[in-house]
């Protein structure tokens, strides 16, 4: 019995051995001989050009992505352009017409808040001297200059007054012209005129200048008052402006030392000069005083103290 056992123990054994040494082999021709079993592909069968076409392809791709990108910055230019001309007109500058907002249908002014504008124009603010107008008492001298006025210091407060919305200060720009304008030439040189102010026009729209001296209109301003010179001569006085009756209507003259004013525009500034404060309007010295109650100004008439 044992030896029988034994027996088929030893061929169970065998088998055992046989199987393993047979899968062994299999797997060892597999290792050796699996590229093998493979065909080689032939050269007529595996050229690898259609790979190698793939750059056209992806270059063609980045000119595409390049071209969207440009259309759409190019887009968003015109996106950006559109929005902000939206609302602007275009400039005609044949008429002389400028950018409007059209966006802001009451508004089409650019304000000019500034008190003290610096306004080269000398020539309309020289006193004229009063050849009538004899000085009872004494100038007041300081810094080697005289001011004369007939009636004596009082001072008060410079208010600029309010001549209307259709007045503004030197220095003021508009972008239109009012349709009410008419054009004043004077030496060559044309205004506009609108309402008692008088416009400079630019590149950047319409500036109230100074009255220019010697230009004459048909219709005084509305608001004006008279103003007297001396007993012979009246003046008329509109927003720092004073006119002379001519053969042609009214025409722009310089203030007259002594002349009184009831009110002086926007723009002008006080000035300490010693222990006395005056108003300069442009190049014009007025200087405060009080007369019938009123608290009024008196056009300065200044020399140098020789």
């Amino acid at each position: 019995m044992n030896k029988m056992f034994k027996k088929n123990v030893q061929i169970i054994f065998s088998i055992v051995l046989f199987a393993m040494f047979t899968f062994s082999t299999q797997a060892q021709n597999r290792k050796k001989g699996g590229g093998n079993a493979r065909a080689t592909p032939s050269r007529s069968a595996a050229p690898s050009k259609p790979a190698a076409q793939s750059r056209p392809a992806a270059n063609n791709s980045n000119r595409d992505r390049n071209t969207n990108a440009g259309n759409n910055n190019d887009r968003k230019k015109n996106i950006s352009n559109n929005n902000n001309n939206s609302g602007n007109s275009n400039i005609n500058s044949g008429n002389k017409k400028v950018n409007i907002d059209n966006s802001k249908k009451n508004v089409n002014v650019n304000v000019n808040n500034s008190k003290n504008v610096n306004i080269n124009n000398n020539r309309n603010t020289v006193v004229r001297r009063n050849s009538s107008l004899h000085y009872g008492r004494p100038p007041y001298r300081y810094g080697g200059h005289r001011y004369y006025c007939v009636h004596p210091y009082h001072f008060h407060p410079y208010h600029p007054f309010f001549w209307g919305p259709m007045w503004h200060p030197w220095g003021f720009v508009i972008a239109t012209m009012a349709t009410t304008a008419i054009i004043v030439s004077v030496a060559n040189q044309q205004y506009h005129y609108d309402q008692g102010v008088y416009y400079s026009s630019g590149t950047g729209g319409y500036t109230v200048v100074p009255a220019p001296l010697g230009a004459t209109i048909t219709t005084l301003p509305p608001a004006s008052q008279t103003v007297v010179v001396n007993e012979t001569t009246n003046n008329y006085y509109y927003g720092g402006t004073y006119y002379e009756k001519s053969d042609k209507g009214y025409t722009v003259v310089a203030p007259t030392a002594g002349t009184i004013v009831e009110n002086l525009p926007e723009g002008g500034k006080e000035e300490k000069i010693g222990e006395q404060t005056y108003v300069k309007v442009g190049e014009t010295y007025y200087q405060p005083i009080t007369k019938d109650g009123k608290d009024v100004y008196e056009v300065v008439l200044i020399e140098d103290d020789k």
